[in-house]
């Protein structure tokens, strides 16, 4: 599906997910999230442990599917494809950013950005100077030929951003993604994310840190299972 240039990058309408405990007893993990992300936004989603927000974060990622409601991604209805469709639109459409960067020890800076386009035609020549400039985006191009342990842990999640980035999706899905840096670096981070937005890139972050989602031009609350009003983030 060629997807409409002027369609929001996330749209849900009535997003649920029901889990069973036990035999009987049911957990409605999200109930009725409706949201909307346009391209070029960042929009942050904050809630403690247990808020639904790694719910929600599954369902943007097409990691889980709904009990109900729908979730149309870059213009696409995901909410009933299939396991193979899923997977599909999760290497085009969607690039992921963990806490942990989830690098590949044995591989350099340029081999784990490379990774993701194995899955692409193209020539292995191609695949290394899209990778290269990708890690000049992310202020890296420097340290192509090191391995993640050689490597601070700012460096490392430029690296998983980069390579997130490398397909050039619609969506970047941060999941907590300075859980694991300093505050100095997280900074850093978030503003590196700040001029990807700028750049036209759309991003959504998910985290517990009001600090960290501050940082957002939007951010949504989420409570047991319920999402909140949008509201104003900072641009600065």
């Amino acid at each position: 599906m060629i997807a409409n240039p002027l369609a929001p990058v996330i749209e849900t309408r009535q997003l649920s997910k029901v889990y069973l405990a036990g035999t009987e007893a049911e957990v409605v993990a999200l109930h009725g999230a409706d949201l909307t992300v346009r391209r070029g936004e960042f929009v942050a989603i904050m809630g403690p442990s247990g808020s639904g927000k790694t719910t929600m974060m599954n369902l943007l990622g097409c990691l889980d599917t709904p009990t109900s409601g729908t979730y149309l991604c870059d213009g696409e209805d995901v909410s009933t494809l299939d396991a193979e469709e899923l997977a599909q639109v999760r290497l085009h459409k969607i690039g992921f950013v963990f806490q942990q960067f989830n690098l590949l020890p044995r591989m350099t800076a340029l081999e784990n950005v490379m990774m993701p386009l194995g899955y692409v035609r193209m020539s292995r020549h191609e695949r290394r100077e899209r990778a290269l400039a990708m890690l000049e985006a992310v202020g890296l191009g420097s340290r192509a030929g090191h391995k993640p342990t050689e490597l601070s842990g700012g460096q490392q999640q430029r690296v998983a951003i980069a390579r997130a980035l490398i397909n050039a999706p619609p969506l970047l899905l941060a999941d907590e993604p300075t859980g694991a840096l300093d505050s100095k670096t997280g900074e850093e981070i978030l503003a590196l994310f700040k001029r990807l937005r700028s750049d036209g890139h759309t991003v959504v972050l998910i985290t517990h840190d009001a600090h960290v989602a501050e940082h957002a031009d939007a951010i949504y609350e989420i409570h047991d299972g319920v999402l909140g009003a949008r509201r104003a983030g900072s641009r600065a």
